[in-house]
């Protein structure tokens, strides 16, 4: 996506992933709805689980741990009909304004897998540009296709990449609360195993290891701490327009609780 949008002279980048059928009319909807409001950078479809009338995401909440996960996951598309105001869209599709991208700039590589739209969106929010959810820009998604729905790389990367988001974007002050809202995501997602639900069952039930599921949260931050210094020069060179005070209140309105994010 980085390098198609380097080769382009076009005013909007529209992304979708391989595992996506778009339907007809769906990039027409964005651009009706972006074009009109040079305030808006970036737009999420309606995108739904293939084959289904279930929604995989309208959209994208913030849990304060530093997960992400899709608004309205699993439940029906007409949960979510007007068109309104999103945090950011899930990269699986989702349109884009070139000149936010040029003054903030692109999908950030050293994510490689999960969370870079997170980190994206974020750094768009924290520029002041807005973002819109269009139901009628329709997209089926093969949900984790490439990689499993609940697989040891997904599990590395979406643990390692969270803690990218936090270091990149999250005020001062909401790094000390982190590792509280962590913790009840840990015990969320134990309890929850337990009784055979949410990811961490899911994760057990495509052959995955509980015990490995520890030593992939400590590596996610041994890596962090290897590569702080350069996410800290990213941190520190991203365009502010919005005080800590309007971000925190901003992802706050558009907040999973961690109980909701093992659950799914």
């Amino acid at each position: 996506m980085n390098q198609a949008f380097r080769q382009s002279h076009a005013p909007f980048l529209a992304v979708l992933n391989d595992d996506t059928t778009a339907h007809p009319g769906w990039l027409e909807a964005l651009l009706a709805a972006i074009d009109p409001r040079p305030d808006v950078g970036m737009c999420a479809a309606q995108v739904r689980l293939a084959g289904t009338a279930s929604l995989d995401s309208a959209g994208m909440l913030l849990c304060l741990d530093g997960s992400s996960k899709q608004r309205g996951h699993g439940q029906p598309a007409e949960c979510y009909p007007r068109q309104e105001e999103a945090l950011l869209p899930s990269g699986s599709a989702a349109l884009y304004r070139r000149e936010m991208l040029e003054e903030i700039g692109l999908f950030d590589e050293t994510f490689f897998l999960y969370c870079e739209d997170t980190d994206l969106g974020l750094r768009a929010r924290w520029a002041g540009w807005e973002c819109i959810y269009v139901p009628g820009a329709i997209v089926e998604h093969r949900y984790s296709h490439s990689s499993g729905k609940a697989s040891a790389l997904k599990a590395y990367y979406v643990e390692r990449n969270r803690l990218f988001v936090i270091f990149k974007s999250f005020p001062l002050v909401d790094l000390l609360w982190v590792p509280f809202y962590a913790m009840s995501r840990y015990f969320w997602h134990f309890i929850y195993a337990l009784g055979g639900r949410g990811k961490a069952a899911e994760f057990g039930r495509e052959g995955g290891s509980f015990v490995r599921l520890p030593w992939y949260v400590v590596r996610g931050h041994i890596e962090l701490l290897e590569r702080f210094p350069a996410i800290w020069r990213q941190r520190r060179a991203m365009k502010r327009r919005l005080t800590a005070k309007q971000f925190r209140r901003l992802i706050r309105r558009y907040s999973i609780s961690p109980r909701q994010v093992a659950s799914l």
